[in-house]
This record gives C-alpha cells, structure tokens and sequence, in this order.
C-alpha cells in the first residue's frame, strides 16, 4: 500500500517538472515569434513618417511632391536589411527597440523637411535629404556592428583599447588641420568634404571602457571606505577614477567650449558608477565635484557664464543673446496643447531649428501632446535599455547595457531641459530627431549594441538548466 503512495508523487512532481521545463523553453523563444511584431512596428514607422510628409507637401507646397522620393527608398532599403539582420544575427532581441529608434529618426526627418520647405531649400542640398542618407549609412553601421561583434563580451576584453581611443577621438578637434570650429565649438573634425564630431563615438567608447573598468575594480570601489552621517564614502585612493573624469570634462568644456558634453561624459561616468558599486557616497562626492565645476566654469569662462545668465533672464539681451531662447519659447507657447498643425507654424524663424531647436519646431507644430508622445517613445526606449541591464547574465552586459540606456536617457534631458529653460542650454542634439550625421552614427551604434545585448538576455539555456 505505501509503494503506491510514493510512487504516484514521485510521477506527479516528475511531470509538473517537465511541464514547467517546456514552459520555461517556450518562454525563452517566444520572442523568435515576435520578429514579426517588430516588422509591423517598423512598417507602422514608416507609414507615421509617409503621413507626416504628404501632411506637410499639402500644407506648404500645395501638393504631392517627389523631394524625399529617391533618399527615402535607400532609407527603407537599409533600414529593413538591419530587420533582416537581426532576424538572422540576434533573433531573441528586444522586438521594441528598433521600431522606437525608427519612429523617432521618420519623425526628424519630416520636421527637418518641413523646415528646408519653409526657407526654399530643395534638392540633394537640403538637409532633409542629407539626414535621409546619413540615416542609412548609420543603419549600415549598425548592421556591420550587429555582424563583427556577435558576441558582446568581446567587448570586455578591449576595455584599455577602447578607453585609449576615446582619449584620442576627444583630442581630434584639438589637432591643427584637423578641427574645425562652429558655433564657437571646437567638436568637429574636417577631412576633405566630410565633416564629424567624433565625441559622439567616444561617447559609446566611453560607455564600454567605464562598463569593463568598474566590473574589474568594482570591490575596491564598493567595499572599502569610512561612514560619514550613515554614509559609506571611498578612499582617498579610490578616487582617482572621479576625479580623473572630472578633470576630462573640465578639460572639455575649457579647451573644446563644449558644455553639454562635458556634462554628458561626466553624468555618465558617475550613474555607471553608483550603479556598479550601488554606494550613495560616489554621487554625493561626484554632484559636489559638479556643482563646484559648474560655479568655477560660470564666473571664469565667459560662453558658460553668458549661458547661465541667458538662462536665468532670457529678457535681458532679447535681440541677440537670447534670441534663439526666446523664438523657442514662443514657437512652443504658439503650439499650446494641440499644435498649429504640420507646415502651418513659423519654426524657420528660431536659428537652428532642425538641429539643437528642433523640440520647440515639433512642439510649435504637433503641439503639448505630440511632445509627450515623443518623450514616452524616448521613455520607453531607455526603460527598454535598462531592462536588459538589470536583466544581463553578466555583469559586463548589465552595466554596458544601462549605461547605453542612460546616454540616451542625458541626452534627452539635457536637450529638453535646456529648450524649456529647466537647465542652461548646452548644445547637444536630440536623438535620431535633430539634424546631424556623427549623432545619427552614434546612436543607431547604441542601438545595434543593445539589440546584441538583449538577444543574449533572453537566449539564456542556463535558466533551463537550473529547472
């Protein structure tokens, strides 16, 4: 009678094992099956972006026009063979990530339009065709990255090379003949007819090396120092790293005149940081190090100080300082909550509309709620990133894959905080929406990286095994 009763628990338990081994297995593939959801939110990209430029042909010239034909064929070309790439290099990636990226860089695109329409620029010369093709080559960037990398811990074992790199992509524009000032920026390099800002591939050099320093010296960061008020501060020894990269964004802002990538490099540094050791003391001592920069940078360099006091009283030089200030707050008051409509508000007035100011042109246009659409599409695009960080299987990947997520995550704020008057302007550019080739690169890099990052995330046999 016992033999029985043992026996039929034992089955039992047995099968229940399996079953949740196989639910287990399907859940690990299932996102195979959501290539196709990927697919139809990329089609659906494509078409949101298709509207918007018939919406602003009808509206301005008056009439169906071909002026984007041609570049964009070669945009949809590049941008499906990337979904044909990650279908066959990372098919268990994040199916939301690259549709995101997509609906943004469409959107760009036919903001920049209608802005070349509203001051006569047509042609292969216009910027709206340029950022077309350089849409593409950056989607061609992204599939070499998808095809020679593979694997994301390769990655890891070039952490001094790539550090070594970005040092050299950031004094570029400091080598006679080579750089190239604009807007008062010492950020480009001139070779020939082409012409780039190569801090936006440091950025993500930098995001490898600090992803594969910390993992290495993440004990000596995180468990050693002394309590101060409830707070675990680090050595003397162990801060060297800060102020090393502290020093390196200073030394940006001086030498190259460039704030917001001062503050990028620097607010990058420290969230990967805080996020490898998980200690309140290395944001306390880093926010203190920021705000003493930012004082010393505001009363000896006259651009920053000229920005703070731009941005604490727009009115005071209303015709010239703070003119392009002014015209963006205008332009964004005159689209209220609903927008004038696309092709019938003035964005061409406010200077670099398609570029540094293209969230006021989108705001003026597509009005308050348009602009909220587009930052729960940045939201959920750097919520997407930070779930494959905490997500990871290694260590590497998770930090690789958050700071990535919080490079996009600065940029977005630094843009918009500085458009709305919440922080001084600084000068970087929006993510896939403004007008500008090293940025387009850069960022459909981050976005091959974390596609790659994903696909491992989920493609983990190891969770099967522990079943």
């Amino acid at each position: 009678m016992t033999e029985p009763q043992t026996t039929e628990p034992r089955t039992f338990e047995k099968t229940r094992t399996s079953e949740t081994v196989l639910q287990r297995i399907t859940a690990l593939r299932a996102p195979r099956k959501l290539l196709g959801l990927e697919l139809s939110l990329l089609l659906f990209a494509l078409v949101v972006g298709i509207a918007a430029v018939i919406s602003v042909d009808l509206t301005v010239v008056g009439t169906v026009t071909t002026n984007l034909l041609v570049p964009s064929i070669i945009f949809t070309a590049a941008l499906l063979s990337l979904h044909l790439t990650v279908r066959k290099v990372a098919p268990d990636a994040d199916p939301l990530i690259m549709p995101i990226a997509a609906f943004l860089n469409v959107v760009g695109v036919a903001m920049i339009y209608r802005i070349d329409l509203s001051r006569g620029h047509f042609g292969w010369e216009a910027t709206s065709v340029k950022q077309l093709i350089w849409s593409a080559v950056a989607l061609v960037g992204a599939i070499l990255v998808l095809v020679l990398i593979r694997n994301h811990m390769v990655l890891f074992r070039y952490t001094y090379i790539t550090g070594f790199a970005a040092v050299i992509l950031l004094v570029l524009p400091m080598v006679p003949g080579l750089g190239r000032e604009q807007s008062g920026a010492h950020v480009w390099v001139e070779i020939g007819p082409i012409s780039f800002q190569p801090g936006e591939l440091a950025k993500i050099l930098l995001a490898i090396f600090f992803a594969g320093y910390l993992v290495r010296n993440r004990d000596s960061l995180a468990m050693v120092g002394k309590k101060v008020l409830g707070i675990r501060f680090p050595r003397a020894r162990d801060l060297g790293p800060l102020l090393v990269f502290w020093l390196a964004a200073m030394a940006v802002l001086v030498f190259q005149r460039d704030l917001g990538t001062s503050v990028l490099y620097f607010g990058l540094f420290l969230a990967m940081i805080y996020l490898a050791t998980g200690r309140i003391g290395w944001i306390v001592i880093g926010g203190g190090l920021f705000l003493v920069g930012g004082l010393i940078a505001s009363q000896t360099l006259d651009y920053v100080g000229n920005r703070f006091a731009n941005w604490l009283d727009p009115f005071a030089d209303p015709y010239y300082a703070s003119h392009q200030m002014l015209q963006g707050l205008f332009g964004m008051a005159n689209g209220g909550m609903t927008g004038t409509g696309l092709g019938q508000g003035y964005p061409g007035d406010t200077p670099l509309a398609q570029s540094d100011y293209i969230i006021p042109s989108l705001a003026e246009e597509i009005g308050l709620i348009g602009i909220f659409v587009i930052l729960a599409a940045y939201l959920l695009l750097v919520g997407r990133g930070l779930r494959i960080g905490f997500a990871g299987q290694d260590d590497f990947g998770k930090l690789l894959a958050s700071g990535l997520a919080f490079t996009l995550a600065f940029q977005v704020f630094i843009v918009v905080g500085g458009v709305t008057r919440v922080i001084p302007l600084t000068g970087l550019t929006t993510p896939f929406l403004a007008a500008g080739g090293s940025s387009l690169v850069s960022n459909w890099i981050i976005i091959a990286l974390l596609l790659l990052l994903s696909n491992s995330v989920r493609n983990r046999p190891k969770l099967v095994i522990r079943s």
